[in-house]
């Protein structure tokens, strides 16, 4: 089933939030220290399930307008839960896998995966803003099958190969974790594949991290030749602040749908 679609935002253009330019740099200061994310929600000592182990095989990212919305003094916090490494991930739990959603079995091309006729998804990067600790693709071989490699040539070639495919899908990782030059590079070789038809962006940074729909990415999605839908991914309720509201309202503008 399709998510649920946002609802329309008011017609008038959206300013961009006030930090806009600075979403590298809020990046770069995400925190990634167990102990620090607990010191500032005032948990010290009180996580005594914390996973050092967990933590080295994937580490803890999360920005720290994120761990703004969590809730002080609370272990049980949903925003926390979703990013904190605990024992409990270290378990093996027998008829669970590695691959969960059988990623490796519809490899079509380096950092393409073909599950579904007529669609075609694109690990555009390994990178994201935030670190899930439930992420499906946490042991993906990120190193051998990102799409970007190579200036995106291989994956394009692949999709130019199958005339049966007419969308695309940026997945990874997160697509928008990349800067917008690299997703323009990506775009532009696509405009040469006459059977594209159709783009879809799934991300959670407009989430995690509203600053960075910014002006160059607004510009970027609002000149693609192709109908765009941004599938947002968010978990609870107390994701959605004003900031990720004014984001998703400039996506919206953009024309593209979102859901």
């Amino acid at each position: 089933t399709e998510p649920p679609m946002i609802p329309a935002a008011t017609p008038s253009p959206q300013p961009a939030p006030a930090a806009a330019a600075d979403w590298k740099r809020l990046w770069r200061e995400s925190v990634r220290d167990p102990r620090e994310l607990l010191a500032l929600l005032g948990l010290e000592g009180r996580v005594p399930a914390l996973s050092d182990a967990a933590a080295a095989q994937f580490p803890l990212r999360v920005p720290r307008g994120f761990v703004a919305r969590m809730r002080h003094g609370d272990p049980a916090d949903p925003l926390l839960r979703q990013v904190l490494p605990l024992d409990d991930e270290m378990r093996p739990v027998p008829g669970f896998v590695l691959d969960a959603v059988g990623d490796a079995a519809a490899k079509a091309g380096r950092g393409v995966i073909h599950k579904y006729r007529g669609r075609a998804l694109l690990v555009a990067t390994g990178s994201c803003a935030v670190h899930c600790r439930y992420c499906f693709r946490r042991h993906f071989p990120y190193e051998d099958e990102t799409a970007a490699a190579g200036q995106w040539h291989e994956a394009v070639s692949a999709i130019a190969a199958d005339p049966g495919i007419d969308e695309v899908i940026l997945s990874g990782g997160d697509p928008l974790s990349l800067a917008t030059p690299k997703l323009a590079e990506l775009t532009d070789r696509l405009r040469a594949v006459p059977h594209v038809r159709r783009l879809r962006i799934h991300t959670r940074l407009p989430v995690v991290l509203p600053e960075r729909v910014d002006d160059a990415l607004v510009a970027w999605l609002g000149a693609l030749p192709w109908p765009v839908t941004v599938v947002l991914h968010a978990n609870h309720a107390r994701e959605f602040d004003a900031a990720v509201d004014a984001a998703v309202a400039r996506l919206r503008d953009t024309g593209a749908t979102v859901l």
